[in-house]
This record gives C-alpha cells, structure tokens and sequence, in this order.
C-alpha cells in the first residue's frame, strides 16, 4: 500500500478504524524529512496490511501542534487507536523496520492492563 496524505479532518478516523497506522510528521523544506521519505513509502510497500500514513506540517499547522509535534520528521505509530510509539528523528531502514515488528508484536490487552495499574 502506498502512503497516504492525512488531514485534521480524517486524522481520528484513520487512527481509530485501522488496527495499526504509522505517520510521519514532515515538511518539504525538511532535509532529513526528504531522507526518510523513500524508506518510508519501501516500508509501506512491503507492509500492506498497515496504514502508513504522511502529515504536511505547513499545511496542517494545528494538527501538528494538537500531536505535540516540536521537531521534524517526527514518526508516530498507534495500534487499534492508541499511541504506543513517537520519535522524532529521520530512522534508518532497519530501524524502522524494528519499530513495525514491535508494535505488531505488542499485546495492547497486556499494555491497557499495565498502564492502569501503573
């Protein structure tokens, strides 16, 4: 599956009806954005069954600032509607790659269970 271009307005939709959906904070004039992009749309090929998913930071201003974003490229994961991952920083292939095993890997049952007894 390609990447595709998410919006303030099908942001929640998108995190809340797909089980696991990775998006990518960046901006045009970002050299490091413009590094990671090909990695991230090989990664979205091969993992068709996730939503990878691109936020234009200018263009979505207030997006931006509601996720918190303060540097980019920023990757966020979440699994069935939950941020379980952010990091800003470019991520190398391989790294990336680990991030996919470790959110698909996660028991989200065991995660709810801990976070509200922590």
């Amino acid at each position: 599956m390609s990447t595709i271009d998410l919006t303030a307005a099908g942001f929640e939709t998108t995190i809340t009806e797909n089980e696991i959906v990775l998006v990518d904070f960046w901006a045009s004039w970002c050299g490091p954005c413009r590094m990671f992009a090909p990695i991230f749309a090989a990664a979205s090929d091969r993992h068709t069954d996730i939503v990878f998913a691109k936020v234009d930071t200018e263009a979505e201003q207030g997006l931006a600032a509601a996720a918190g974003i303060t540097s980019i490229p920023t990757l966020m994961a979440f699994k069935d509607g939950s941020l379980v991952f952010s990091q800003p920083g470019a991520l190398p292939a391989q790294a990336l790659e680990q991030v996919v095993a470790a959110v698909r890997e996660l028991d989200m049952a065991k995660a709810r269970r801990e976070a509200r007894s922590a």
